[in-house]
């Protein structure tokens, strides 16, 4: 296994620690969590180190696709385990947070389905040996995605002390360019709909 299909594995380990964190029943387990007031907002220390832990994951994203193709290390194992690492690292925290709370249901629910639809035309692409390349309208709904979960974990600071909800906007953002790729998908690839 090359670097960046380790680092790829890496990603997908530390998800499964924020998913797990996040998981936790403390409550219940009788475990007490570490709270702090910040500013009037009560703050977890459990969202403040998942929040850490999922951008240095974020980060892994870019470093492996980098590595594998500056050094001409791109496989077909890199490629599926970097899709399916992609998947995991933002669809899971995205129905938690949504479960506890921290974000409306509807973010969850057009940001997964959106995936579903276009993994869709994509495996329809691959089974006619054509490639779908990425868009910008699903880049930028990427990054505008990863920068809102980031801020949900950190309760929206420092934007919170101005009452300006940049994570919600972010999220909401990334929710619209989610459809907007989703219809270009889709419209870019008709005709290997249709057949």
């Amino acid at each position: 296994m090359n670097l960046p299909n380790k680092i790829t594995v890496a990603r997908l380990i530390l998800t499964l620690i924020i998913i797990i964190m996040l998981l936790i029943p403390y409550s219940t387990l009788g475990i007490n969590v570490v709270t702090f007031d910040v500013g009037g907002v009560r703050v977890e220390l459990t969202y403040i180190i998942a929040g850490f832990i999922f951008v240095i994951a974020s980060l892994t994203d870019f470093l492996d696709g980098y590595l594998a193709r500056k050094y001409n290390l791109v496989t077909d194992l890199g490629k599926m385990l970097d899709a399916i690492a992609d998947k995991v690292l933002v669809n899971p925290i995205l129905i938690i947070l949504a479960c506890n709370n921290f974000i409306p249901t509807i973010v969850p629910v057009i940001y997964v389905t959106r995936d579903i639809i276009v993994d869709a035309i994509k495996m329809q692409a691959a089974s006619k040996g054509k490639v779908v390349a990425a868009i910008k309208s699903g880049k930028l709904k990427t990054a505008s995605m990863m920068i809102g979960i980031v801020l949900v974990f950190f309760y929206n600071m420092p934007f919170e002390f101005i009452n300006i909800r940049v994570d919600l906007f972010l999220l909401y953002f990334a929710c619209i360019m989610s459809i907007v790729s989703c219809v270009q998908y889709f419209v870019l690839n008709k005709d290997l709909i249709k057949e």
